[in-house]
């Protein structure tokens, strides 16, 4: 497989090479349901995520990171992301703050959109500026490193894992009732309360 993004080469096998995002195909990614039954709304979101309101909302709007559990509609209706949309949300994130171009990072979120939860978990992603590649061995980064350009690397999985964390700690929602889930410390301080005013 051609690697367009530094004119190497890697071998035609699946596991042959970093796989650069744009060398795949991607129909249908943006569509993917996300099928969960928890869902976080745009403020928690962005505190799992470590972004700001306003970056949520231009992603949401330009359609770079949208939310998979509802969208919004119109006035009065809440978006509701995934743990999933959050994951990719912290990449984004990673991504432009090492200077990743925004067509690149629309390529690359198509690519997570498409992988299944284990893939994105044992996914590591990495750039050289210019391209990013899914890098699934040693020997991929190697070829990479041997070009002589500098490069970065995310472990999705150590993402996944922060994102999760963070998430226990704060408010969900359920998608079926709308019921409001709190997190661990919410429910904590709350017990607390009670046990306060009981004594």
């Amino acid at each position: 497989m051609s690697i367009t993004g530094n004119g190497m080469t890697a071998g035609a096998g699946p596991s042959d090479g970093p796989i650069p995002f744009h060398g795949r195909s991607l129909q249908g990614a943006a569509n993917v349901s996300s099928g969960e039954t928890i869902g976080y709304r745009g403020p928690t979101a962005c505190a799992a995520a470590g972004i700001t309101y306003r970056q949520l909302d231009y992603w949401a709007r330009t359609g770079l990171v949208e939310p998979s559990v509802r969208p919004a509609y119109g006035s009065g209706t809440q978006r509701l992301y995934g743990a999933r949309d959050i994951v990719v949300l912290k990449i984004v994130k990673r991504l432009l703050d090492t200077g990743v171009s925004l067509q690149s990072i629309r390529t690359a979120v198509r690519h997570l959109a498409e992988s299944s939860s284990s893939d994105l978990r044992q996914m590591t992603l990495i750039c050289d500026g210019a391209t990013v590649y899914e890098c699934a061995s040693p020997d991929d980064l190697a070829e990479l490193l041997s070009g002589g350009q500098g490069i970065f690397g995310i472990s999705v999985g150590a993402v996944w894992r922060d994102v999760r964390d963070a998430l226990t700690q704060l408010h969900g929602e359920r998608v079926d009732t709308g019921e409001t889930l709190p997190g661990d410390s919410a429910a904590d301080e709350l017990a607390a309360r009670r046990r306060g005013r009981a004594g």
